[in-house]
Protein backbone atom coordinates (compact mmCIF):
# COMPACT_ATOMS: atom_id res chain seq x y z
CA UNK A 1 0.00 0.00 0.00
CA UNK A 2 1.50 3.39 -0.56
CA UNK A 3 1.41 6.27 1.69
CA UNK A 4 -1.52 8.76 0.85
CA UNK A 5 0.48 12.03 -0.85
CA UNK A 6 -0.08 15.61 1.03
CA UNK A 7 -3.13 16.92 -0.33
CA UNK A 8 -2.77 19.94 -2.64
CA UNK A 9 -5.57 23.21 -2.82
CA UNK A 10 -5.53 25.98 -5.73
CA UNK A 11 -3.57 28.34 -5.10
CA UNK A 12 -2.10 27.27 -1.67
CA UNK A 13 1.65 27.09 -1.16
CA UNK A 14 3.49 24.42 -0.24
CA UNK A 15 3.92 25.62 3.50
CA UNK A 16 0.34 26.85 3.80
CA UNK A 17 -1.11 23.51 2.37
CA UNK A 18 0.70 22.28 5.56
CA UNK A 19 -0.08 24.60 8.23
CA UNK A 20 -3.59 24.53 6.75
CA UNK A 21 -3.92 20.45 7.40
CA UNK A 22 -2.36 21.09 11.19
CA UNK A 23 -4.48 23.62 11.77
CA UNK A 24 -7.38 21.85 11.01
CA UNK A 25 -6.27 18.33 12.66
CA UNK A 26 -5.58 20.50 16.23
CA UNK A 27 -9.68 21.58 15.79
CA UNK A 28 -10.25 18.29 15.02
CA UNK A 29 -8.08 16.58 17.78
CA UNK A 30 -9.44 18.84 20.57
CA UNK A 31 -12.79 18.93 19.36
CA UNK A 32 -12.96 15.46 20.84
CA UNK A 33 -10.64 16.06 23.59
CA UNK A 34 -13.06 18.86 25.16
CA UNK A 35 -16.33 16.48 24.23
CA UNK A 36 -14.88 13.49 25.87
CA UNK A 37 -13.11 15.26 29.41
CA UNK A 38 -16.97 14.33 30.78
CA UNK A 39 -16.99 10.28 30.20
CA UNK A 40 -13.40 10.70 31.96
CA UNK A 41 -14.26 13.53 34.69
CA UNK A 42 -18.14 13.10 34.80
CA UNK A 43 -18.29 10.50 37.64
CA UNK A 44 -15.98 12.26 39.73
CA UNK A 45 -17.07 15.77 39.40
CA UNK A 46 -20.91 15.22 40.04
CA UNK A 47 -20.27 12.83 42.62
CA UNK A 48 -18.32 15.94 44.56
CA UNK A 49 -20.30 18.41 43.10
CA UNK A 50 -23.60 16.33 44.94
CA UNK A 51 -21.82 14.93 47.64
CA UNK A 52 -22.86 11.59 46.61
CA UNK A 53 -20.83 8.25 45.98
CA UNK A 54 -19.83 7.40 42.04
CA UNK A 55 -22.33 4.46 41.97
CA UNK A 56 -25.27 6.11 43.09
CA UNK A 57 -28.61 7.09 41.96
CA UNK A 58 -27.79 10.63 41.67
CA UNK A 59 -24.44 10.63 39.25
CA UNK A 60 -26.17 7.95 36.90
CA UNK A 61 -28.96 10.75 36.51
CA UNK A 62 -26.85 13.25 36.16
CA UNK A 63 -24.56 11.81 33.83
CA UNK A 64 -27.38 11.48 31.71
CA UNK A 65 -28.81 14.64 31.97
CA UNK A 66 -25.61 16.32 31.62
CA UNK A 67 -24.56 14.66 28.45
CA UNK A 68 -27.89 15.73 26.84
CA UNK A 69 -28.29 19.22 28.49
CA UNK A 70 -24.60 19.78 26.98
CA UNK A 71 -25.69 18.46 23.18
CA UNK A 72 -28.87 20.13 23.47
CA UNK A 73 -27.04 23.54 23.85
CA UNK A 74 -24.64 22.92 21.24
CA UNK A 75 -27.25 21.56 18.95
CA UNK A 76 -29.40 24.92 19.35
CA UNK A 77 -26.84 27.54 18.90
CA UNK A 78 -24.59 25.11 16.44
CA UNK A 79 -27.21 25.17 14.24
CA UNK A 80 -27.16 28.99 14.13
CA UNK A 81 -23.33 28.77 14.13
CA UNK A 82 -23.53 27.01 10.77
CA UNK A 83 -25.72 30.34 9.51
CA UNK A 84 -22.92 32.20 10.46
CA UNK A 85 -20.33 29.50 8.71
CA UNK A 86 -22.34 30.57 5.56
CA UNK A 87 -22.56 34.54 6.49
CA UNK A 88 -19.47 35.58 7.82
CA UNK A 89 -16.80 32.76 6.79
CA UNK A 90 -15.40 29.42 7.36
CA UNK A 91 -11.92 30.67 8.80
CA UNK A 92 -13.73 33.52 10.93
CA UNK A 93 -16.34 31.13 12.62
CA UNK A 94 -14.06 28.46 13.82
CA UNK A 95 -11.33 30.19 14.95
CA UNK A 96 -14.16 31.67 17.69
CA UNK A 97 -15.37 28.72 18.48
CA UNK A 98 -12.32 26.98 19.36
CA UNK A 99 -11.77 29.84 21.40
CA UNK A 100 -15.04 29.13 23.23
CA UNK A 101 -14.59 25.75 23.63
CA UNK A 102 -10.78 26.18 25.15
CA UNK A 103 -11.70 28.92 28.21
CA UNK A 104 -15.13 27.13 28.81
CA UNK A 105 -13.45 24.25 30.79
CA UNK A 106 -10.93 26.35 32.67
CA UNK A 107 -14.16 28.39 33.80
CA UNK A 108 -15.67 24.66 34.52
CA UNK A 109 -12.34 23.76 36.50
CA UNK A 110 -13.58 26.45 39.08
CA UNK A 111 -17.08 24.80 39.84
CA UNK A 112 -18.13 25.30 43.33
CA UNK A 113 -22.06 24.70 42.42
CA UNK A 114 -23.68 21.82 39.74
CA UNK A 115 -24.91 24.66 37.93
CA UNK A 116 -21.83 25.75 37.38
CA UNK A 117 -20.35 22.76 35.89
CA UNK A 118 -23.83 22.28 33.41
CA UNK A 119 -23.54 25.58 32.42
CA UNK A 120 -19.69 25.79 31.61
CA UNK A 121 -20.03 22.19 29.77
CA UNK A 122 -23.04 23.78 27.63
CA UNK A 123 -20.71 26.13 26.42
CA UNK A 124 -17.83 23.92 25.69
CA UNK A 125 -20.26 21.74 23.46
CA UNK A 126 -21.06 24.74 21.34
CA UNK A 127 -17.58 25.54 20.78
CA UNK A 128 -17.24 22.27 19.55
CA UNK A 129 -20.73 21.97 17.49
CA UNK A 130 -19.68 24.95 15.51
CA UNK A 131 -15.85 24.17 15.14
CA UNK A 132 -16.25 20.27 13.73
CA UNK A 133 -19.13 21.88 10.54
CA UNK A 134 -16.25 24.94 9.90
CA UNK A 135 -13.55 23.71 9.51
CA UNK A 136 -14.80 20.12 7.37
CA UNK A 137 -16.47 23.24 5.05
CA UNK A 138 -13.25 24.95 5.04
CA UNK A 139 -11.17 21.96 4.15
CA UNK A 140 -13.79 21.05 2.02
CA UNK A 141 -13.81 24.14 -0.41
CA UNK A 142 -9.71 25.04 0.08
CA UNK A 143 -8.84 21.04 -1.67
CA UNK A 144 -10.89 21.39 -4.11
CA UNK A 145 -9.55 18.36 -6.56
CA UNK A 146 -12.19 15.49 -5.35
CA UNK A 147 -9.42 12.37 -4.32
CA UNK A 148 -7.25 15.64 -2.42
CA UNK A 149 -10.61 17.01 -0.54
CA UNK A 150 -11.44 13.18 0.25
CA UNK A 151 -7.56 12.87 1.79
CA UNK A 152 -7.39 15.43 3.56
CA UNK A 153 -10.37 15.29 5.65
CA UNK A 154 -10.27 11.56 6.10
CA UNK A 155 -7.25 12.13 7.51
CA UNK A 156 -7.26 15.06 9.41
CA UNK A 157 -10.70 13.97 10.99
CA UNK A 158 -8.23 10.82 12.34
CA UNK A 159 -6.86 13.23 14.64
CA UNK A 160 -10.51 13.60 16.68
CA UNK A 161 -10.14 10.29 18.07
CA UNK A 162 -5.98 10.96 18.98
CA UNK A 163 -8.10 13.51 21.33
CA UNK A 164 -10.18 11.27 23.00
CA UNK A 165 -7.04 9.38 23.62
CA UNK A 166 -5.11 12.19 24.61
CA UNK A 167 -7.84 13.18 27.51
CA UNK A 168 -7.63 9.74 28.99
CA UNK A 169 -4.16 9.80 28.97
CA UNK A 170 -3.59 13.26 31.01
CA UNK A 171 -6.77 11.98 33.12
CA UNK A 172 -4.54 9.01 33.94
CA UNK A 173 -1.38 10.93 34.48
CA UNK A 174 -3.10 13.68 36.62
CA UNK A 175 -4.58 10.94 38.80
CA UNK A 176 -0.66 9.23 39.36
CA UNK A 177 0.70 13.07 39.82
CA UNK A 178 -1.68 14.17 42.43
CA UNK A 179 -0.76 10.87 44.03
CA UNK A 180 2.77 11.49 44.96
CA UNK A 181 2.16 15.49 44.76
CA UNK A 182 -1.45 15.74 46.68
CA UNK A 183 -1.54 19.62 47.44
CA UNK A 184 -1.25 19.78 43.69
CA UNK A 185 -0.13 23.64 42.45
CA UNK A 186 -0.62 26.09 45.39
CA UNK A 187 -1.20 28.79 42.89
CA UNK A 188 -4.10 26.83 41.77
CA UNK A 189 -5.32 26.49 45.32
CA UNK A 190 -5.41 30.22 46.15
CA UNK A 191 -7.61 30.66 43.48
CA UNK A 192 -10.11 28.10 44.43
CA UNK A 193 -9.36 25.39 42.41
CA UNK A 194 -8.49 22.09 44.65
CA UNK A 195 -6.07 19.62 43.71
CA UNK A 196 -8.68 16.91 42.12
CA UNK A 197 -8.32 15.37 38.86
CA UNK A 198 -11.11 16.10 37.12
CA UNK A 199 -10.51 20.09 38.23
CA UNK A 200 -6.89 19.88 36.44
CA UNK A 201 -7.92 17.81 33.70
CA UNK A 202 -10.35 20.50 32.65
CA UNK A 203 -7.56 22.86 32.99
CA UNK A 204 -5.84 21.75 29.82
CA UNK A 205 -8.53 22.40 27.84
CA UNK A 206 -7.07 26.03 27.39
CA UNK A 207 -4.38 24.56 25.48
CA UNK A 208 -6.15 24.49 21.76
CA UNK A 209 -6.93 28.06 22.15
CA UNK A 210 -3.09 28.90 22.48
CA UNK A 211 -2.46 26.44 19.33
CA UNK A 212 -4.96 27.70 17.25
CA UNK A 213 -4.12 31.36 17.75
CA UNK A 214 -0.85 30.72 16.74
CA UNK A 215 -1.58 29.08 13.44
CA UNK A 216 -4.72 31.25 11.77
CA UNK A 217 -3.30 34.06 10.57
CA UNK A 218 -0.87 32.27 8.29
CA UNK A 219 -3.98 30.47 6.59
CA UNK A 220 -6.82 31.84 3.93
CA UNK A 221 -10.37 32.00 3.81
CA UNK A 222 -12.06 29.64 1.44
CA UNK A 223 -11.12 31.22 -1.96
CA UNK A 224 -14.60 29.97 -3.35
CA UNK A 225 -16.85 31.79 -0.22
CA UNK A 226 -14.24 34.68 -0.62
CA UNK A 227 -14.66 35.14 -4.51
CA UNK A 228 -18.42 34.66 -4.28
CA UNK A 229 -18.71 36.89 -1.00
CA UNK A 230 -16.99 40.09 -2.66
CA UNK A 231 -18.61 39.46 -5.79
CA UNK A 232 -22.14 39.86 -4.53
CA UNK A 233 -23.38 36.60 -5.97
CA UNK A 234 -23.47 34.53 -2.45
CA UNK A 235 -26.89 33.51 -1.89
CA UNK A 236 -28.31 34.12 1.30
CA UNK A 237 -28.43 30.76 3.86
CA UNK A 238 -31.97 30.19 4.61
CA UNK A 239 -32.92 27.17 7.63
CA UNK A 240 -35.95 26.78 5.22
CA UNK A 241 -34.47 25.61 1.76
CA UNK A 242 -33.21 23.08 3.41
CA UNK A 243 -36.54 21.36 3.34
CA UNK A 244 -37.53 22.33 -0.22
CA UNK A 245 -38.02 19.88 -2.55
CA UNK A 246 -34.72 19.80 -3.64
CA UNK A 247 -33.39 19.77 -0.54
CA UNK A 248 -35.84 17.70 1.54
CA UNK A 249 -34.19 14.06 1.10
CA UNK A 250 -30.98 15.44 1.61
CA UNK A 251 -31.65 16.94 4.70
CA UNK A 252 -33.99 14.22 6.39
CA UNK A 253 -31.61 11.45 5.26
CA UNK A 254 -28.63 12.80 6.43
CA UNK A 255 -29.95 13.87 9.59
CA UNK A 256 -30.98 10.31 10.70
CA UNK A 257 -27.57 9.37 10.16
CA UNK A 258 -25.99 11.86 12.35
CA UNK A 259 -28.54 10.79 15.37
CA UNK A 260 -28.47 7.71 14.94
CA UNK A 261 -24.31 7.41 15.32
CA UNK A 262 -24.70 9.96 18.20
CA UNK A 263 -27.47 7.92 19.75
CA UNK A 264 -25.00 5.39 19.63
CA UNK A 265 -22.20 6.81 21.34
CA UNK A 266 -24.05 8.49 24.23
CA UNK A 267 -26.56 6.36 24.75
CA UNK A 268 -24.07 3.15 25.05
CA UNK A 269 -20.22 4.11 24.58
CA UNK A 270 -20.21 7.36 26.84
CA UNK A 271 -21.99 5.86 29.73
CA UNK A 272 -19.44 3.29 29.64
CA UNK A 273 -16.72 5.07 31.48
CA UNK A 274 -19.01 7.36 33.87
CA UNK A 275 -21.58 5.21 34.89
CA UNK A 276 -21.20 1.35 34.07
CA UNK A 277 -17.33 1.19 34.89
CA UNK A 278 -18.89 0.78 38.70
CA UNK A 279 -20.57 -2.37 38.01
CA UNK A 280 -17.73 -4.82 36.25
CA UNK A 281 -17.47 -7.66 38.40
CA UNK A 282 -14.16 -6.94 39.45
CA UNK A 283 -15.31 -3.94 40.81
CA UNK A 284 -18.04 -5.39 42.49
CA UNK A 285 -15.78 -8.07 43.54
CA UNK A 286 -13.51 -5.32 45.09
CA UNK A 287 -16.28 -3.24 46.88
CA UNK A 288 -17.21 -6.17 48.67
CA UNK A 289 -13.39 -7.08 49.97
CA UNK A 290 -13.04 -3.71 50.76
CA UNK A 291 -16.14 -3.81 53.03
CA UNK A 292 -15.44 -6.84 54.69
CA UNK A 293 -12.20 -5.48 55.59
CA UNK A 294 -13.30 -2.18 56.97
CA UNK A 295 -15.66 -3.88 58.86
CA UNK A 296 -12.72 -6.24 60.81
CA UNK A 297 -10.49 -2.62 61.28
CA UNK A 298 -13.09 -0.85 62.42
CA UNK A 299 -13.89 -3.56 65.02
CA UNK A 300 -9.98 -4.08 65.81
CA UNK A 301 -9.96 0.11 66.51
CA UNK A 302 -11.96 -0.29 69.47
CA UNK A 303 -9.84 -3.16 71.26
CA UNK A 304 -6.76 -0.94 70.44
CA UNK A 305 -5.25 1.99 73.11
CA UNK A 306 -4.78 4.78 70.93
CA UNK A 307 -0.96 5.16 71.17
CA UNK A 308 -1.91 1.55 68.68
CA UNK A 309 -3.94 2.75 66.64
CA UNK A 310 -2.06 4.61 63.37
CA UNK A 311 -1.31 1.46 62.13
CA UNK A 312 -4.98 0.11 61.41
CA UNK A 313 -6.29 3.69 60.28
CA UNK A 314 -3.70 4.04 57.90
CA UNK A 315 -4.77 0.25 56.59
CA UNK A 316 -8.44 1.29 57.16
CA UNK A 317 -7.73 4.48 55.01
CA UNK A 318 -6.40 2.23 51.84
CA UNK A 319 -9.06 0.29 52.20
CA UNK A 320 -12.26 2.63 51.48
CA UNK A 321 -10.05 3.87 48.87
CA UNK A 322 -9.39 1.14 47.13
CA UNK A 323 -12.57 0.84 45.08
CA UNK A 324 -12.72 4.86 43.69
CA UNK A 325 -8.72 3.91 42.90
CA UNK A 326 -9.95 0.92 41.34
CA UNK A 327 -13.10 2.81 39.25
CA UNK A 328 -10.42 5.06 38.10
CA UNK A 329 -8.31 2.66 36.69
CA UNK A 330 -10.86 0.69 35.01
CA UNK A 331 -12.77 3.87 33.77
CA UNK A 332 -9.18 4.93 32.23
CA UNK A 333 -8.47 1.52 30.07
CA UNK A 334 -12.34 1.13 28.87
CA UNK A 335 -11.93 5.02 27.81
CA UNK A 336 -8.68 4.24 26.00
CA UNK A 337 -9.63 1.07 24.64
CA UNK A 338 -13.03 2.65 22.42
CA UNK A 339 -10.82 5.54 21.46
CA UNK A 340 -8.58 3.52 19.87
CA UNK A 341 -10.88 2.04 18.16
CA UNK A 342 -12.42 4.96 16.98
CA UNK A 343 -9.02 6.12 16.10
CA UNK A 344 -8.83 2.85 13.89
CA UNK A 345 -12.26 3.61 12.63
CA UNK A 346 -10.91 7.20 11.37
CA UNK A 347 -7.94 5.57 9.53
CA UNK A 348 -9.98 2.72 8.10
CA UNK A 349 -12.60 5.54 6.93
CA UNK A 350 -9.87 7.35 5.59
CA UNK A 351 -8.07 4.73 3.95
CA UNK A 352 -11.69 3.53 1.90
CA UNK A 353 -13.21 6.57 0.93
CA UNK A 354 -11.44 7.35 -2.28
CA UNK A 355 -11.94 3.72 -3.19
CA UNK A 356 -15.28 2.30 -1.88
CA UNK A 357 -18.92 3.83 -3.03
CA UNK A 358 -20.40 6.28 -0.22
CA UNK A 359 -23.69 3.28 0.36
CA UNK A 360 -20.99 0.31 0.43
CA UNK A 361 -18.96 2.39 2.44
CA UNK A 362 -21.78 3.53 5.34
CA UNK A 363 -22.85 -0.62 5.38
CA UNK A 364 -19.37 -1.73 6.38
CA UNK A 365 -19.73 -0.20 9.62
CA UNK A 366 -23.50 -0.22 10.20
CA UNK A 367 -23.68 -4.40 9.85
CA UNK A 368 -21.04 -5.38 12.52
CA UNK A 369 -22.85 -2.69 14.73
CA UNK A 370 -25.76 -4.71 15.29
CA UNK A 371 -23.86 -7.88 16.37
CA UNK A 372 -21.56 -6.40 18.68
CA UNK A 373 -23.56 -3.40 20.66
CA UNK A 374 -25.81 -6.51 22.16
CA UNK A 375 -22.88 -8.85 22.35
CA UNK A 376 -20.98 -6.35 24.38
CA UNK A 377 -23.64 -4.44 26.75
CA UNK A 378 -25.50 -8.03 27.09
CA UNK A 379 -22.99 -10.52 27.38
CA UNK A 380 -20.03 -9.15 27.76
CA UNK A 381 -19.58 -6.82 30.14
CA UNK A 382 -20.83 -8.88 32.87
CA UNK A 383 -17.40 -11.43 32.05
CA UNK A 384 -13.76 -11.21 31.11
CA UNK A 385 -12.44 -7.18 31.37
CA UNK A 386 -10.13 -7.90 28.91
CA UNK A 387 -12.42 -9.44 26.47
CA UNK A 388 -15.07 -6.65 26.80
CA UNK A 389 -12.22 -4.03 26.87
CA UNK A 390 -12.28 -6.01 22.99
CA UNK A 391 -15.47 -5.45 22.20
CA UNK A 392 -15.22 -1.68 23.21
CA UNK A 393 -12.79 -1.67 20.68
CA UNK A 394 -14.70 -2.58 18.22
CA UNK A 395 -17.79 -0.95 18.99
CA UNK A 396 -15.87 2.96 19.09
CA UNK A 397 -14.15 1.27 15.37
CA UNK A 398 -17.50 1.25 13.94
CA UNK A 399 -19.24 3.98 15.75
CA UNK A 400 -16.59 6.59 15.39
CA UNK A 401 -16.39 6.09 11.58
CA UNK A 402 -19.56 7.15 10.88
CA UNK A 403 -18.81 10.07 12.06
CA UNK A 404 -16.13 10.89 9.80
CA UNK A 405 -18.35 9.14 7.30
CA UNK A 406 -21.34 11.57 7.75
CA UNK A 407 -18.65 14.97 8.35
CA UNK A 408 -17.10 13.86 4.95
CA UNK A 409 -20.03 13.16 2.43
CA UNK A 410 -22.33 16.45 3.90
CA UNK A 411 -20.09 19.24 2.23
CA UNK A 412 -20.99 17.29 -0.93
CA UNK A 413 -25.09 16.92 -0.44
CA UNK A 414 -25.41 20.43 -0.23
CA UNK A 415 -25.11 23.98 -2.21
CA UNK A 416 -22.34 25.98 -1.64
CA UNK A 417 -24.10 28.67 0.16
CA UNK A 418 -25.79 26.57 2.47
CA UNK A 419 -22.63 24.08 3.11
CA UNK A 420 -21.99 25.17 6.59
CA UNK A 421 -26.33 25.59 7.35
CA UNK A 422 -27.08 22.13 6.22
CA UNK A 423 -24.20 20.49 7.62
CA UNK A 424 -24.79 21.79 11.32
CA UNK A 425 -28.31 21.07 10.79
CA UNK A 426 -27.83 17.29 10.14
CA UNK A 427 -25.15 17.04 12.57
CA UNK A 428 -25.87 19.51 15.58
CA UNK A 429 -29.98 18.65 15.28
CA UNK A 430 -29.86 15.29 14.00
CA UNK A 431 -26.80 14.21 16.24
CA UNK A 432 -26.28 16.85 18.77
CA UNK A 433 -29.82 17.20 20.03
CA UNK A 434 -31.94 14.32 18.74
CA UNK A 435 -28.72 11.55 18.88
CA UNK A 436 -27.89 12.49 22.09
CA UNK A 437 -30.92 12.10 23.94
CA UNK A 438 -30.30 8.64 24.05
CA UNK A 439 -28.21 9.32 27.09
CA UNK A 440 -31.36 10.59 28.70
CA UNK A 441 -33.55 7.81 27.30
CA UNK A 442 -30.99 5.52 28.45
CA UNK A 443 -30.51 6.62 32.09
CA UNK A 444 -33.91 7.65 32.72
CA UNK A 445 -36.31 5.88 30.28
CA UNK A 446 -34.92 2.04 29.86
CA UNK A 447 -32.88 1.79 32.68
CA UNK A 448 -35.68 1.49 35.62
CA UNK A 449 -36.99 -1.03 33.60
CA UNK A 450 -34.35 -3.08 34.01
CA UNK A 451 -33.07 -4.89 37.09
CA UNK A 452 -30.47 -5.17 38.97
CA UNK A 453 -27.65 -2.32 40.35
CA UNK A 454 -27.60 0.89 38.49
CA UNK A 455 -24.50 0.71 36.53
CA UNK A 456 -26.12 -3.62 34.84
CA UNK A 457 -29.24 -1.80 34.31
CA UNK A 458 -27.58 1.28 32.25
CA UNK A 459 -25.71 -1.43 30.22
CA UNK A 460 -28.69 -3.31 29.35
CA UNK A 461 -30.35 -0.33 28.09
CA UNK A 462 -26.79 0.40 26.06
CA UNK A 463 -28.07 -3.03 23.92
CA UNK A 464 -30.97 -2.28 22.96
CA UNK A 465 -30.35 1.54 22.13
CA UNK A 466 -27.22 0.68 20.18
CA UNK A 467 -29.15 -2.06 18.12
CA UNK A 468 -31.84 -0.01 17.70
CA UNK A 469 -29.92 2.94 16.21
CA UNK A 470 -27.71 0.56 13.98
CA UNK A 471 -30.66 -0.79 12.02
CA UNK A 472 -32.37 2.68 11.63
CA UNK A 473 -29.04 3.82 10.21
CA UNK A 474 -28.88 0.51 8.21
CA UNK A 475 -32.20 1.49 6.94
CA UNK A 476 -31.73 4.96 5.94
CA UNK A 477 -28.56 3.95 3.85
CA UNK A 478 -30.72 2.74 1.19
CA UNK A 479 -32.14 6.67 0.81
CA UNK A 480 -28.80 8.21 0.55
CA UNK A 481 -28.64 11.10 -2.30
CA UNK A 482 -25.71 11.13 -4.66
CA UNK A 483 -23.01 14.11 -4.26
CA UNK A 484 -24.02 17.25 -6.08
CA UNK A 485 -21.91 18.91 -8.59
CA UNK A 486 -18.96 20.33 -7.49
CA UNK A 487 -18.54 23.71 -6.11
CA UNK A 488 -22.28 23.80 -7.20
Amino acid sequence: MTTPSLPTAVGLSPLVRSLVLIAAAIGFLFDTYELLMFPVIGAQALSELLQVEQNSTDVRLWAGRMLWMAALSGGIFGLFGGVLVDRFGRKTVMVGSILLYSLSPVAAAGSTALWQFVLFRCTTFIGVCVELVAAVTWLAELFEDKRQRERAIGWTLAFASLGGILVTEVFNAIVAWLEYQPQGWEWLNQVGISPTPWRYTLLTGLVPGVLILLLMPFVPESRIWREKKLAGTLRRPRIAELFSPELRRTTMVTTILSACSYGAAFGALQLGPSVMVAGLPEVQQARLEAREKTSSLQATLKSLPAEERRHVLEQLQQAQTAVPRLIDDKRGQMQRWQEIGGLTGRILFALLVVYVASRVLIRLFLIPGLILFPLTYGVLYYGDFALFCLALFLCGLVTVAQFSYVSEYLPKVFPLHLRGTGSSFATNIGGRMIGTMAAVINTELLAPLFTGENPHRVAWAAAVIGTAVYALALLASFFLPPPRQEND
